[in-house]
């Protein structure tokens, strides 16, 4: 698990590989990572976009973009957080992801980027 704050935003970051969705034969290593946001500042927040870098260990890169996260721009409050669950596949065992979330405070409109920290994906056989 890893975390990091920004502007009062903490982000935290848990990973597990997803055995049963890879292929390695294929060169498909799926990971699931959890993110929980919590609003630790004194005003309300809106999550407007994302953007991630994403590396495989052979030196890929691949840069996606797009608004809010699984399909929503949640409003969290302050004292308040949100979580969500979602997948990435690697072409390798091993890679890493970071990013960040646009946001906007919605009383006075301000936008904040709002760092992702980065987090290790690699599937168990390569702890060993």
């Amino acid at each position: 698990m890893t975390s990091l704050t920004t502007h009062g935003i903490r982000i935290t970051v848990s990973t597990f590989y997803e055995p049963d969705l890879s292929r390695p034969m294929l060169q498909k290593y799926v990971h699931s990572y959890r993110i929980v946001i919590a609003n630790e500042s004194d005003e309300p927040v809106q999550l407007l976009e994302r953007q991630w870098y994403i590396h495989d260990s052979n030196g890929t890169v691949r840069e996606v973009r797009g608004e809010g996260v699984i399909g929503q721009q949640p409003v969290i409050e302050p004292g308040r957080e949100h979580q969500y669950i979602s997948q990435c596949p690697l072409m390798t065992d091993m890679g890493r992801m970071f990013g960040y979330y646009v946001m906007q405070r919605t009383q006075t409109g301000e936008e904040l980027e709002i760092d992702i920290p980065e987090f290790k994906l690699f599937a168990p056989f390569k702890a060993n």
